[in-house]
Protein backbone atom coordinates (compact mmCIF):
# COMPACT_ATOMS: atom_id res chain seq x y z
CA UNK A 1 0.00 0.00 0.00
CA UNK A 2 1.54 3.34 -1.08
CA UNK A 3 1.73 6.33 1.25
CA UNK A 4 -0.36 9.44 0.39
CA UNK A 5 1.69 12.51 -0.57
CA UNK A 6 2.08 15.19 2.15
CA UNK A 7 -0.60 17.91 2.07
CA UNK A 8 0.56 21.51 1.55
CA UNK A 9 -0.76 23.85 4.34
CA UNK A 10 -3.37 26.42 3.29
CA UNK A 11 -4.31 29.73 4.89
CA UNK A 12 -6.98 29.22 7.55
CA UNK A 13 -8.81 32.32 6.28
CA UNK A 14 -8.29 31.67 2.57
CA UNK A 15 -8.40 27.88 1.97
CA UNK A 16 -7.44 28.24 -1.69
CA UNK A 17 -4.02 29.73 -0.88
CA UNK A 18 -1.05 27.57 -0.02
CA UNK A 19 1.40 28.88 2.54
CA UNK A 20 4.23 27.73 4.77
CA UNK A 21 4.07 30.77 7.09
CA UNK A 22 2.40 30.35 10.44
CA UNK A 23 1.13 32.82 13.03
CA UNK A 24 3.70 33.04 15.81
CA UNK A 25 0.93 33.25 18.38
CA UNK A 26 -1.65 30.60 17.40
CA UNK A 27 0.47 28.60 14.91
CA UNK A 28 -2.20 28.65 12.20
CA UNK A 29 -1.05 28.99 8.57
CA UNK A 30 -1.55 32.48 7.10
CA UNK A 31 -1.16 33.83 3.58
CA UNK A 32 0.56 37.13 2.71
CA UNK A 33 -2.76 39.02 2.86
CA UNK A 34 -3.33 37.84 6.42
CA UNK A 35 0.18 38.44 7.72
CA UNK A 36 0.55 41.20 10.33
CA UNK A 37 4.11 42.04 11.22
CA UNK A 38 4.92 41.43 14.88
CA UNK A 39 7.99 41.91 17.06
CA UNK A 40 8.94 38.32 16.12
CA UNK A 41 7.61 36.88 12.88
CA UNK A 42 4.04 37.48 11.78
CA UNK A 43 0.63 37.16 13.42
CA UNK A 44 -2.86 36.59 12.03
CA UNK A 45 -5.50 39.36 12.19
CA UNK A 46 -7.42 37.67 15.01
CA UNK A 47 -4.36 37.42 17.25
CA UNK A 48 -3.45 41.04 16.52
CA UNK A 49 -6.95 42.21 17.52
CA UNK A 50 -6.89 40.07 20.63
CA UNK A 51 -3.55 41.53 21.58
CA UNK A 52 -4.84 45.06 21.17
CA UNK A 53 -7.76 44.35 23.47
CA UNK A 54 -5.47 43.02 26.18
CA UNK A 55 -3.16 46.06 26.11
CA UNK A 56 -4.24 48.89 28.42
CA UNK A 57 -4.43 52.29 26.67
CA UNK A 58 -1.71 54.77 27.53
CA UNK A 59 -2.57 57.31 30.22
CA UNK A 60 -1.13 60.61 31.35
CA UNK A 61 0.30 61.09 34.81
CA UNK A 62 -3.15 62.27 35.97
CA UNK A 63 -5.22 59.48 34.45
CA UNK A 64 -6.29 61.12 31.20
CA UNK A 65 -5.98 59.75 27.69
CA UNK A 66 -2.99 60.68 25.57
CA UNK A 67 -5.28 61.97 22.79
CA UNK A 68 -5.25 65.26 24.70
CA UNK A 69 -1.92 66.11 23.11
CA UNK A 70 -3.80 67.00 19.92
CA UNK A 71 -5.58 69.87 21.67
CA UNK A 72 -9.03 69.05 20.31
CA UNK A 73 -10.90 70.44 23.34
CA UNK A 74 -8.86 73.65 23.33
CA UNK A 75 -9.63 74.17 19.65
CA UNK A 76 -13.31 73.38 20.18
CA UNK A 77 -13.58 75.89 23.03
CA UNK A 78 -11.99 78.58 20.89
CA UNK A 79 -14.39 77.76 18.07
CA UNK A 80 -17.40 78.03 20.40
CA UNK A 81 -16.23 81.41 21.71
CA UNK A 82 -15.72 82.73 18.17
CA UNK A 83 -19.17 81.44 17.17
CA UNK A 84 -20.78 83.22 20.11
CA UNK A 85 -19.11 86.50 19.12
CA UNK A 86 -20.42 86.15 15.57
CA UNK A 87 -23.90 85.48 16.92
CA UNK A 88 -23.51 88.47 19.24
CA UNK A 89 -22.67 90.73 16.31
CA UNK A 90 -25.58 89.32 14.30
CA UNK A 91 -27.97 89.97 17.18
CA UNK A 92 -27.22 93.71 17.01
CA UNK A 93 -28.00 94.18 13.32
CA UNK A 94 -31.61 95.09 13.79
CA UNK A 95 -33.27 97.92 15.72
CA UNK A 96 -30.83 99.90 17.84
CA UNK A 97 -27.65 98.23 16.61
CA UNK A 98 -24.55 99.58 18.32
CA UNK A 99 -22.68 102.03 16.13
CA UNK A 100 -20.24 104.84 16.68
CA UNK A 101 -17.74 104.56 19.51
CA UNK A 102 -18.60 100.99 20.41
CA UNK A 103 -18.39 99.78 16.83
CA UNK A 104 -21.06 97.92 14.91
CA UNK A 105 -22.49 95.03 16.86
CA UNK A 106 -20.08 95.67 19.72
CA UNK A 107 -16.99 94.97 17.64
CA UNK A 108 -14.99 97.38 19.77
CA UNK A 109 -16.48 96.52 23.12
CA UNK A 110 -20.17 97.39 23.13
CA UNK A 111 -23.05 95.38 24.53
CA UNK A 112 -25.40 93.50 22.23
CA UNK A 113 -28.79 91.80 22.71
CA UNK A 114 -26.98 88.46 23.04
CA UNK A 115 -24.59 89.69 25.74
CA UNK A 116 -27.55 91.21 27.59
CA UNK A 117 -29.29 87.83 27.40
CA UNK A 118 -26.31 85.73 28.50
CA UNK A 119 -24.19 87.89 30.83
CA UNK A 120 -23.81 87.27 34.55
CA UNK A 121 -26.47 89.53 36.02
CA UNK A 122 -27.77 89.40 39.55
CA UNK A 123 -31.16 91.10 39.26
CA UNK A 124 -32.03 94.12 37.14
CA UNK A 125 -34.41 95.47 34.53
CA UNK A 126 -33.43 94.63 30.96
CA UNK A 127 -33.75 96.83 27.88
CA UNK A 128 -37.24 95.46 27.25
CA UNK A 129 -38.27 96.58 30.76
CA UNK A 130 -38.58 93.04 32.06
CA UNK A 131 -36.91 91.96 35.30
CA UNK A 132 -34.13 89.47 34.62
CA UNK A 133 -31.04 87.95 36.14
CA UNK A 134 -29.83 84.84 37.93
CA UNK A 135 -31.97 85.63 40.95
CA UNK A 136 -34.98 85.58 38.60
CA UNK A 137 -34.25 81.98 37.64
CA UNK A 138 -31.95 82.63 34.66
CA UNK A 139 -29.23 80.30 35.94
CA UNK A 140 -28.03 79.60 32.41
CA UNK A 141 -26.17 82.94 32.64
CA UNK A 142 -23.58 81.29 34.90
CA UNK A 143 -22.55 79.17 31.90
CA UNK A 144 -23.27 81.33 28.85
CA UNK A 145 -21.30 84.27 30.24
CA UNK A 146 -18.01 82.38 29.91
CA UNK A 147 -18.49 82.12 26.13
CA UNK A 148 -19.55 85.72 25.44
CA UNK A 149 -17.30 88.75 24.96
CA UNK A 150 -17.57 92.51 24.64
CA UNK A 151 -15.97 92.88 21.24
CA UNK A 152 -13.15 91.44 19.17
CA UNK A 153 -10.30 92.73 21.33
CA UNK A 154 -11.80 91.16 24.43
CA UNK A 155 -12.15 87.86 22.57
CA UNK A 156 -8.65 87.88 21.10
CA UNK A 157 -6.95 88.44 24.45
CA UNK A 158 -8.81 85.57 26.08
CA UNK A 159 -8.43 83.20 23.13
CA UNK A 160 -4.68 83.79 22.93
CA UNK A 161 -4.38 82.90 26.62
CA UNK A 162 -6.63 79.86 26.14
CA UNK A 163 -4.51 78.67 23.19
CA UNK A 164 -1.25 78.98 25.15
CA UNK A 165 -2.49 77.52 28.45
CA UNK A 166 -5.05 75.06 27.12
CA UNK A 167 -2.82 72.95 24.90
CA UNK A 168 -0.32 72.27 27.67
CA UNK A 169 -2.99 71.44 30.25
CA UNK A 170 -4.99 69.28 27.86
CA UNK A 171 -1.88 67.28 26.95
CA UNK A 172 -1.15 66.64 30.65
CA UNK A 173 -4.69 66.06 31.87
CA UNK A 174 -6.44 64.51 28.90
CA UNK A 175 -9.52 65.80 27.13
CA UNK A 176 -12.24 65.03 29.69
CA UNK A 177 -10.33 66.28 32.74
CA UNK A 178 -9.24 69.44 30.94
CA UNK A 179 -12.81 70.19 29.82
CA UNK A 180 -14.03 69.69 33.39
CA UNK A 181 -11.30 72.01 34.70
CA UNK A 182 -12.20 74.73 32.19
CA UNK A 183 -15.94 74.60 32.82
CA UNK A 184 -15.70 74.39 36.61
CA UNK A 185 -13.19 77.25 36.77
CA UNK A 186 -15.35 79.40 34.50
CA UNK A 187 -18.44 78.56 36.52
CA UNK A 188 -16.60 79.37 39.75
CA UNK A 189 -15.59 82.78 38.44
CA UNK A 190 -19.15 83.56 37.36
CA UNK A 191 -20.53 82.47 40.75
CA UNK A 192 -18.03 84.81 42.43
CA UNK A 193 -19.14 87.65 40.16
CA UNK A 194 -22.75 86.90 41.13
CA UNK A 195 -21.84 86.87 44.82
CA UNK A 196 -19.72 89.99 45.09
CA UNK A 197 -20.78 92.29 42.23
CA UNK A 198 -23.66 94.71 42.10
CA UNK A 199 -26.87 92.90 41.10
CA UNK A 200 -27.19 95.38 38.23
CA UNK A 201 -23.65 94.80 36.90
CA UNK A 202 -23.41 92.59 33.80
CA UNK A 203 -20.18 90.67 33.14
CA UNK A 204 -19.09 88.33 30.35
CA UNK A 205 -15.88 86.72 29.16
CA UNK A 206 -13.81 83.54 29.16
CA UNK A 207 -11.31 85.20 31.50
CA UNK A 208 -12.96 83.53 34.52
CA UNK A 209 -11.94 80.16 33.08
CA UNK A 210 -8.60 81.48 31.78
CA UNK A 211 -7.54 82.62 35.26
CA UNK A 212 -8.43 79.16 36.49
CA UNK A 213 -6.16 77.71 33.80
CA UNK A 214 -3.32 79.96 34.99
CA UNK A 215 -3.60 78.57 38.51
CA UNK A 216 -3.99 75.02 37.22
CA UNK A 217 -0.91 75.24 35.02
CA UNK A 218 1.21 76.31 37.99
CA UNK A 219 -0.10 73.42 40.11
CA UNK A 220 0.17 70.79 37.38
CA UNK A 221 3.67 71.83 36.31
CA UNK A 222 4.80 71.92 39.93
CA UNK A 223 3.34 68.43 40.50
CA UNK A 224 5.38 67.19 37.53
CA UNK A 225 8.53 68.75 38.97
CA UNK A 226 8.89 71.34 36.22
CA UNK A 227 10.06 74.94 36.42
CA UNK A 228 7.23 77.46 36.95
CA UNK A 229 9.33 80.60 37.25
CA UNK A 230 8.18 81.86 33.83
CA UNK A 231 4.47 81.35 34.57
CA UNK A 232 4.17 83.26 37.85
CA UNK A 233 5.26 86.69 36.46
CA UNK A 234 2.65 86.42 33.69
CA UNK A 235 -0.04 85.63 36.25
CA UNK A 236 1.07 88.55 38.44
CA UNK A 237 0.90 90.92 35.45
CA UNK A 238 -2.63 89.75 34.69
CA UNK A 239 -3.65 90.22 38.32
CA UNK A 240 -2.26 93.76 38.36
CA UNK A 241 -4.10 94.44 35.09
CA UNK A 242 -7.30 93.11 36.66
CA UNK A 243 -6.98 95.36 39.71
CA UNK A 244 -5.85 98.49 37.86
CA UNK A 245 -8.12 98.67 34.81
CA UNK A 246 -11.67 99.91 35.43
CA UNK A 247 -14.59 97.81 34.23
CA UNK A 248 -12.93 94.42 34.76
CA UNK A 249 -14.75 91.96 37.01
CA UNK A 250 -12.34 91.50 39.90
CA UNK A 251 -14.54 88.91 41.67
CA UNK A 252 -14.90 86.97 38.41
CA UNK A 253 -11.16 86.78 37.77
CA UNK A 254 -10.22 85.97 41.37
CA UNK A 255 -13.07 83.48 41.68
CA UNK A 256 -11.94 81.66 38.56
CA UNK A 257 -8.38 81.65 39.88
CA UNK A 258 -9.36 80.12 43.23
CA UNK A 259 -11.80 77.53 41.87
CA UNK A 260 -9.41 76.56 39.06
CA UNK A 261 -6.68 76.05 41.65
CA UNK A 262 -8.95 73.87 43.79
CA UNK A 263 -9.96 71.71 40.83
CA UNK A 264 -6.34 71.40 39.73
CA UNK A 265 -5.33 70.25 43.21
CA UNK A 266 -8.01 67.55 43.05
CA UNK A 267 -6.79 66.39 39.64
CA UNK A 268 -3.09 66.54 40.49
CA UNK A 269 -3.03 64.99 43.96
CA UNK A 270 -5.73 62.31 43.78
CA UNK A 271 -4.25 59.00 45.02
CA UNK A 272 -3.28 56.72 42.16
CA UNK A 273 -5.22 53.71 43.50
CA UNK A 274 -8.56 55.58 43.48
CA UNK A 275 -7.65 58.42 41.17
CA UNK A 276 -10.73 58.68 38.97
CA UNK A 277 -13.14 58.22 41.89
CA UNK A 278 -11.43 60.94 43.94
CA UNK A 279 -11.26 63.30 40.96
CA UNK A 280 -14.96 62.89 40.18
CA UNK A 281 -15.93 63.22 43.84
CA UNK A 282 -13.75 66.30 44.27
CA UNK A 283 -15.27 67.98 41.23
CA UNK A 284 -18.77 67.13 42.47
CA UNK A 285 -18.05 68.65 45.88
CA UNK A 286 -16.81 71.88 44.28
CA UNK A 287 -19.96 72.05 42.15
CA UNK A 288 -22.11 71.43 45.22
CA UNK A 289 -20.43 74.27 47.12
CA UNK A 290 -20.94 76.60 44.16
CA UNK A 291 -24.62 75.61 44.05
CA UNK A 292 -25.04 76.43 47.73
CA UNK A 293 -23.40 79.84 47.20
CA UNK A 294 -25.74 80.61 44.30
CA UNK A 295 -28.76 79.69 46.41
CA UNK A 296 -27.47 81.87 49.26
CA UNK A 297 -26.97 84.89 47.00
CA UNK A 298 -30.35 84.37 45.35
CA UNK A 299 -32.07 84.34 48.74
CA UNK A 300 -30.28 87.59 49.61
CA UNK A 301 -31.44 89.36 46.45
CA UNK A 302 -35.04 88.19 46.75
CA UNK A 303 -35.53 89.26 50.37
Amino acid sequence: MSESPPTTPVCYRHPGRETYVRCTRCDRPICPDCMREASVGHQCPECVNEGRRSVRPARTAFGGGTAGRHGYVTKALIAVNVLFLLLSIASARGGDAAVGGAGFGGLMGGSTPLTEWGAVLGRAYLSDYTLGGIAEGQWYRLVTAMFLHYGVLHLLLNMWALWVLGRSLEANLGRVRFAALYLIAGLGGNVAAYLFSSPRAATVGASTAVFGLFAALIIIERRLGRDISRIIPILVINLVFTLAVPGISIPGHLGGLVVGALMALVLAYAPRSRRTLVQVAGGAIILLVLLVLVLFRTAQLLT
